[in-house]
């Protein structure tokens, strides 16, 4: 009968066994810890995408980016919405803007100046102001509106430019003392806010420019050349410059 040789097992000693139990302890707090690490990479992503989506939803302001040319402009319509400039310049800037946005009140204040001067007064820019009220600004909508029911009287521009410097006064009250202020006829500008004339034109403002890919406010495009944000003049100047060269 064929015999098979076996290895007796080893003796554990208690010295050994706890070795044995404080390696495997090692082990499985090693595996712990790389679960835990994965869960908080994949938790701390989540929460910069929320903090970054914050600016897109619409529901807050964009900061100031660095523009982006992309390798083909957009095609964003201009619609039938205001227009500052010469009709026939050469660069068109279509702004997506939003009264009570404090960085659209700092591109108005120091940026917008200079563009003022040096292009749309010249010739050779004309702006068109389109809608994007932030759902976050309980006064953006109607503060949209109220310019609108000022163009029906010729008076967008100068509407505009009181909102942007009154940005802590757009409650229904206040914009209807602007319409004084402005010498329009009050009546007219009244029933057109209260009844919400305008409201459809300002969401369709809203609509084209998502489509056009705005996710924050200010937003432009030069010649369907996109910039995003409350950006210095150079860097509209750069853009404007090359959209001429």
């Amino acid at each position: 009968m064929e015999e098979q040789e076996q290895k007796s097992a080893p003796k554990v000693t208690p010295k050994k066994e706890k070795q044995f139990q404080f390696e495997k302890t090692v082990v499985v707090l090693m595996i712990l810890m790389v679960i835990l690490g994965f869960f908080m990479v994949y938790h701390l992503n989540a929460i910069s995408n929320v903090f970054e989506g914050a600016q897109v939803a619409p529901d807050q302001p964009s900061a100031p980016t660095q523009p982006t040319q992309p390798s083909v402009p957009i095609d964003v319509s201009v619609d039938d919405d205001a227009v500052k400039g010469d009709a026939d310049a050469p660069v068109t800037i279509i702004e997506f803007s939003d009264f009570e946005c404090p960085f659209c009140v700092r591109f108005y204040s120091q940026t917008l100046p200079s563009i003022e001067e040096n292009y749309i007064e010249t010739g050779k820019v004309k702006l068109v102001y389109r809608d994007f009220p932030l759902s976050i600004h309980r006064n953006a909508q109607k503060a949209a509106e109220g310019a609108e029911c000022a163009a029906d009287q010729d008076k967008f521009w100068e509407y505009h430019d009181l909102l942007f410097e009154n940005p802590q006064s757009l409650d229904v009250a206040s914009l209807k003392q602007f319409a004084v202020d402005l010498s329009l006829n009050t009546a007219t500008f009244d029933d057109c806010l209260d009844s919400g004339k305008h409201a459809s034109e300002v969401q369709k403002d809203f609509s084209d420019g998502q489509a056009a890919g705005v996710t924050g406010t200010p937003s432009f495009f030069v010649n369907g050349v996109k910039i995003s944000g409350a950006q210095p003049y150079a860097a509209f100047e750069a853009v404007i410059e090359e959209a001429l060269s």
